[in-house]
């Protein structure tokens, strides 16, 4: 391995491979350091993608998406075991990690297995896991280290019955019920997907509300679904004490309740990993969450050769905006500043059912003091709906009476991830109402729940409507 390069990059998730390919193809020698096995960071091994492909697997072999036909008893699989979620979740896993590994022989980006500490600003010290250790100068270092598992000392994780984020992925046999501890993004996934198993979970979380920065309304709607299948919720009290008894965790909360489970998933919260990093080396230092500040219009920290992209920086934490940040930091580095981003990016919830939203919900549209209208679609209004056998679902959006332009929409339900597309086109292109009453959409599809949700805000609007306002069709 040669002794420098232009761009270090220490991680190899979303934003770091995305820096790392963008500065390969912008010429420059870059060296990827991952001190996992492989190549893929938490997004690949134990986040993003096996959360999903979980999911999707769930989906299938317990013929939830066929219940609205053939009723709630109705399975493909009738025993799904452990065994049948970890089949398809390896294989998806392999397939991920040869794409990277081809991506990055392609563009010519090197990278080592090992730990990386900061030596000085510049250098870097590779620590492989025969201990064998190898210096590297850079001039420039991307730090796209991601986070781990927040594990405070009073909760007694034991990688059988009570579990951390990645360490669910490990489990041997599915329990019969489930407790998990945070209603973030990661617990409501994971409730969802043991609820879709027919396991019995209970959500703790210690506000009395979660979730909160999605519209009031599709919670709403998220909530009831919750309860109609059995979910328990418990918000508004935190967590006294959680103790193993008789190989059961025992939560007791500051209310006096207490759950008992067959196995407990606590998931409130990650911590960016930046142990042994020796940020102080570099001039740096991390918050006590371990996150650390950035210019967002360039990914600098406070040492500008140095940047952080990716879940170590903090929100949004998505794959999606991460990979952007990636690429963003690649190019600045080298003198190449790329065009303003668009101003609206979709923010997806791989529950069941799923929650994606782009643009302003109905409360921050009130806090602005916004004139608007909102409209509203049911999935099984569409014929698609119907065909799918779908009982629930909704899109929400919300336009400005003044000018008709679309504020903000909201999904939850089939296939709300890849909906939420179409909206987040039409907010970035200043769109209006009128794109979607005169657009014409493939029938049947869910997609049509746009016109139906934009002809019921346009019904609204006529009350303030002008004369030149555009004519509805017929059957609106």
């Amino acid at each position: 391995m040669q002794k420098r390069f232009d761009l270090v990059v220490i991680g190899s998730g979303p934003s770091g491979r995305r820096g790392a390919v963008q500065a390969a193809k912008l010429g420059r020698s870059v060296l990827v350091v991952e001190k996992g096995r492989r190549v893929g960071g938490v997004s690949v091994h134990t986040g993003t993608i096996p959360s999903k492909t979980i999911r999707e697997t769930v989906l299938n072999l317990s013929g939830w998406r066929e219940r609205g036909f053939y009723g709630r008893s109705y399975r493909v699989k009738q025993d799904i075991s452990v065994d049948d979620l970890m089949g398809r979740l390896h294989k998806t896993l392999e397939h991920e990690v040869e794409v990277l590994e081809h991506q990055f022989h392609r563009n010519g980006v090197q990278w080592a297995q090992g730990t990386a500490r900061f030596v000085d600003p510049h250098g870097i010290e590779i620590v492989g896991e025969d201990g064998e250790c190898r210096r590297v100068e850079a001039d420039f270092v991307l730090l796209a280290c991601g986070t781990r598992p927040f594990r405070p000392d009073y909760v007694p994780f034991d990688g059988r019955t009570v579990l951390d984020g990645d360490e669910i992925l490990d489990i041997t046999g599915l329990p019969r019920s489930l407790t998990v501890i945070g209603a973030g993004v990661i617990g409501v996934e994971y409730a969802t997907i043991f609820s879709a198993l027919d396991v019995a979970v209970t959500l703790v979380e210690p506000r009395a509300t979660f979730l909160d920065f999605i519209d009031k309304e599709l919670m709403e709607e998220f909530v009831h679904e919750l309860r109609d299948r059995n979910v328990g919720l418990r918000l508004g009290a935190a967590v006294s004490q959680i103790e193993v008894v008789n190989g059961r965790p025992h939560c007791r909360l500051d209310n006096g309740r207490s759950v008992v489970s067959d196995m407990l998933l606590f998931a409130a919260g990650r911590v960016g990993a930046v142990d042994g990093l020796g940020l102080d080396a570099a001039g740096l230092a991390a918050d006590h969450r371990g996150r650390l500040q950035v210019d967002p219009r360039t990914m600098q920290t406070a040492q500008p050769h140095i940047y952080a992209t990716g879940d170590v920086i903090g929100f949004p934490s998505l794959a999606s905006t991460s990979m952007e940040q990636g690429r963003l930091a690649a190019l600045h580095a080298f003198g190449h500043q790329p065009p303003p981003p668009p101003e609206f990016f979709p923010y997806g919830i791989y529950s069941v059912p799923e929650i994606s939203v782009v643009g302003m919900t109905e409360e921050e549209v009130r806090q602005r003091n916004i004139a608007y209208e909102t409209g509203i679609a049911r999935f099984r209004e569409t014929s698609r709906g119907h065909i799918m056998g779908l009982e629930s679902g909704m899109m929400k959006m919300l336009f400005s009476i003044k000018t008709r332009r679309l504020l903000g929409v909201h999904i939850i339900g089939e296939g709300a991830t890849e909906l939420i597309h179409i909206g987040q086109a039409v907010l970035n292109l200043r769109g209006t109402i009128d794109y979607f009453i005169q657009n014409t959409f493939n029938y049947p599809t869910l997609a049509e729940a746009y016109k139906i949700a934009s002809l019921d805000a346009w019904n609204k609007l006529q009350a303030t409507a002008g004369p030149d306002a555009v004519p509805a069709p017929v059957h609106g």
